[in-house]
């Protein structure tokens, strides 16, 4: 399998789709699900091409990885939440997507279940929830 150029989260890294950004480094971009399944729901990706974790390289994991578990902090602390999910997914069996490599991370709540997929959120609650994660990774530092 090779990388599609004009996948949808290649597309947002150029600028060409919108997205509601959260914090980005040199090596990776973090922006809000728009269909998400617990509130605080965001995406870790890569800014270089990788289908997925099958064939990335070991610099792009390890830069995901530490930026995944900095949004994993942010996210619960922005949200009280008692835990956090990361999913990742890899080829179509395996439930991938979107063939741009991305790690979901998702706050979570004891009892709270994650909503069913697809569920279009509207874009005021998902900047009124950025803020909010965008507030707690600047008390980080």
């Amino acid at each position: 399998m090779t990388y599609d150029n004009d996948n949808i989260f290649a597309k947002i890294l150029r600028g060409e789709i919108p997205s509601v950004k959260l914090y980005e480094d040199a090596e990776t971009y973090v922006f809000m699900d728009i269909m998400p399944r617990a509130d605080g729901h965001c995406l870790v990706i890569p800014k270089t091409p990788a289908r997925n974790m099958l064939d990335a390289s070991d610099d792009q994991l390890t830069a995901c990885l530490r930026t995944v578990r900095r949004m994993g902090h942010a996210v619960m602390r922005a949200f009280d939440a008692g835990g956090v999910t990361v999913q990742q997914f890899n080829e179509a069996p395996g439930g991938q997507e979107v063939f741009h490599l991305h790690y979901h991370v998702l706050p979570r709540h004891e009892g709270v279940s994650l909503r069913p997929p697809g569920q279009m959120a509207e874009m005021d609650d998902l900047e009124a929830k950025a803020a909010k994660i965008r507030a707690a990774l600047a008390e980080m530092g």
